[in-house]
């Protein structure tokens, strides 16, 4: 009973956010963005949560249950790319989309930095962010059925089911304002749990077992597998390449990178960077660690599917209503990330696609109902996929996650330091990375290098020779750059710099 009273009050929160901030929003602004009002604590917390999904407690966990420490390497990509968009990528975008008359969507920012009349750059931005979101959420559905199938018996299908409703109920009515509250929560739970679970796991496994003690804790480790904690075990310099290049995902994806155009200042986010850099390290070592006492605690009786480490750990080892507190933690891990995207695949579909085109006036009340059936509507497309899906959590989410960083990421980095970019440089670059990825995982070359390497080294390179074409022409022709024409950069370059 004290479990499902745990849960219940977990999933009590959610709603009353939800039901709360229904009534905060009037308009799609509102709706999308909240205004700009977010502060440096909501900011980085909602940031973390919306980021590590799912594969933070099911899918790093049961790597290192299964793989060994070889898998780290995509921690340590994933920590030095989240602290560098915090640094190179935020504080830019934060102005940069305000300045480009106040965009709410990166599709928005893009035709608005560019003066992109052809629509061209919203349509296959638009196209890109459906596409990869459908794929993204479609993993949180998956984590949420295994969840439900781990704790409680049921059928996947219900599990996946039971876990969008939530979510879509304060999503749709709550906005980003609700999604950004609900994520900071969840935030905080996921920490706390990622700290606790290691650290009660371990004592107890050394006061039930004359095998398990601080000091002997890595010598079981080695006695069962030799090769569980060697770094490179299994490890080309190709594959660690790509592990690494993980990190360069941060740069481009949508529903992370949202965070930083809504917070209230952009002085603020040097504060939410420490906090959040700081979040993430501890919680990544408190994943991983767990995989490693899973691993050692399950040796006996391997389990079945190894991304259910963390799950089982806490059923076999704690009171039920700390299990309800991890089983929280988990669906709060998974909720935060599906929320966040479908907010922002609604924002596509409603900013980028309906209203840029429809030529009549629209009432805001119409705009806000627009941008809620939408989300209803991509969480139905992402619970079909989920369902016929027959990949890890971890594997959907590297896809989804690959096509975001390369799609994105080099475009945006050269719209905020490129003074020579032009609205046909960031089209190619857009499409190049994001074909590169399609391609890459259909040819099976995934299993060479992580597809989002190859594919933000060719959408960056594409986007650097076109613009140093058009900056050569122009200087033939005695012309200013197009981009110097399309926006006052020197503005915003000066207020990034204040």
């Amino acid at each position: 009973m004290s479990l499902y009273i745990a849960i219940g009050i977990y999933f009590a929160v959610l709603l009353v956010i939800g039901a709360l901030s229904y009534k905060r929003e009037s308009n799609l602004n509102e709706y999308l963005l909240d205004n700009r009002r977010l502060g440096p604590v909501t900011t980085a917390l909602s940031a973390g949560a919306s980021d590590m999904s799912g594969w933070m407690l099911l899918g790093i966990p049961g790597a290192l249950y299964l793989s060994g420490i070889s898998t780290v390497w995509i921690l340590f990509g994933l920590v030095i790319g989240a602290w560098a968009n915090y640094r190179y990528l935020a504080r830019r975008l934060r102005i940069y989309t305000e300045v480009a008359d106040d965009s709410i969507t990166i599709p928005d920012y893009l035709e608005k930095r560019f003066k992109d009349r052809t629509k061209a750059l919203r349509i296959i931005s638009g196209v890109l962010i459906l596409i990869f979101y459908t794929l993204y959420v479609s993993s949180g559905i998956i984590a949420g059925g295994k969840s439900f199938v781990s704790f409680f018996g049921l059928n996947f299908e219900y599990g996946a089911i039971l876990t969008l409703g939530i979510v879509v109920f304060y999503t749709f009515f709550g906005g980003f304002k609700a999604v950004c509250l609900t994520d900071a929560f969840q935030g905080a739970l996921m920490f706390a749990v990622m700290v606790a679970i290691p650290l009660m796991a371990y004592f107890s496994l050394d006061f039930n077992s004359t095998n398990f003690n601080p000091n002997g804790f890595i010598a079981t480790i080695n006695s069962l597998d030799s090769e569980h904690l060697n770094l490179f075990a299994g490890q080309s310099f190709l594959g660690i390449l790509g592990l690494l290049a993980w990190g360069f995902g941060y740069f481009g994806q949508p529903h992370i990178i949202v965070r930083f155009m809504a917070i209230k200042n952009h002085t603020e986010l040097d504060f939410a960077r420490k906090i959040g850099i700081s979040w993430m390290v501890i919680s990544l070592i408190g994943a991983s660690v767990t995989g490693l006492i899973g691993f050692v605690y399950f040796s006996q009786q391997p389990l079945k599917d190894h991304e259910t480490v963390l799950l089982e750990l806490g059923n076999a080892l704690f009171h039920p209503f700390v299990l309800g507190i991890i089983i929280s933690a988990v669906l709060a891990a998974i909720m935060s990330t599906i929320s966040s995207q479908l907010l922002v695949s609604a924002s596509s579909i409603t900013r980028d696609f309906i209203f840029a085109f429809y030529k009549h006036e629209v009432s805001i009340k119409t705009q806000v109902i627009t941008g809620r059936i939408a989300v209803v509507v991509v969480a139905f497309i992402a619970t079909i996929f989920a369902f016929n899906s027959t990949d890890t959590v971890l594997g959907v989410v590297g896809n989804a996650w690959a096509g975001f960083g390369a799609s994105f990421g080099p475009v945006l980095l050269f719209s905020l330091y490129s003074r020579n970019m032009s609205a046909f440089s960031a089209l190619v670059g857009m499409l190049v990375g994001g074909i590169t990825v399609l391609l890459w995982i259909s040819f099976g070359l995934n299993s060479v290098v992580y597809e989002l390497l190859p594919g933000f080294i060719f959408s960056a390179f594409s986007i650097w020779v076109i613009n140093r074409y058009t900056s050569l022409i122009s200087k033939m022709n005695n012309e200013p750059s197009q981009s110097a024409v399309n926006m006052e950069f020197d503005k915003m370059d000066k207020l990034s710099k204040d």
